[in-house]
């Protein structure tokens, strides 16, 4: 302890010395050399002759006719090759043609109607990947619960009475289950 009581009191003299006078005639010839070059490295727009100026606009403003051009026949082709209909017509109050097709599709209730033979036969249930993603502490609950990922296939089958003509949908389905803890 008495060494670093020692060290402390040898810093605490420690003073920085004066500058030289050599280093600070280096620094003023630094800083002047690059106050000089400072200024050729700014880049100022070009003037133009007075000769072109027109009343009331400004030198930097000038119009790129061409580009101009170019652009409103690109617009003009779009609009004659798009057959852009600015104006709608007749043709969207008219009645549309899908309306007697879709007339003559049965709507699902009339599907259900038609099919009261069938009854349920079987459910499988095909788990091809659980995953168990740890611990959660979901809201509301009095612990923490762990958190099961399962992914499975799902097959519905329905048998008709009458023809024996049978009905499968299958369908893939993911379920998260929350299984509570309890630390004992």
């Amino acid at each position: 302890m008495n060494d670093l009581s020692e060290l402390e009191g040898e810093l605490k003299k420690l003073r920085p010395t004066r500058t030289s006078a050599e280093l600070i005639s280096r620094i003023e010839c630094a800083l002047a050399d690059a106050g000089e070059s400072a200024g050729n490295n700014i880049i100022r727009p070009q003037s133009r002759p007075s000769g072109r100026r027109l009343a009331g606009v400004s030198s930097d403003f000038r119009i790129s006719w061409l580009g101009l051009g170019l652009g409103l026949a690109a617009a003009a082709t779009f609009l004659i090759v798009a057959r852009v209909d600015l104006r709608p017509g007749d043709k969207t109050k008219a009645e549309p043609a899908g309306n007697t097709l879709a007339s003559a599709t049965p709507t699902l209730e009339q599907r259900a109607a038609a099919l009261p033979n069938y009854q349920p036969t079987g459910l499988t249930q095909v788990v091809y990947g659980r995953h168990d993603e740890g611990l959660v502490f979901p809201r509301g609950a009095t612990g923490p619960s762990r958190r099961v990922w399962t992914a499975k296939r799902e097959t519905l089958r329905w048998r008709d009475r009458e023809t024996g003509a049978q009905l499968a949908v299958s369908y893939p389905a993911e379920e998260v289950t929350l299984i509570p803890v309890s630390g004992q």
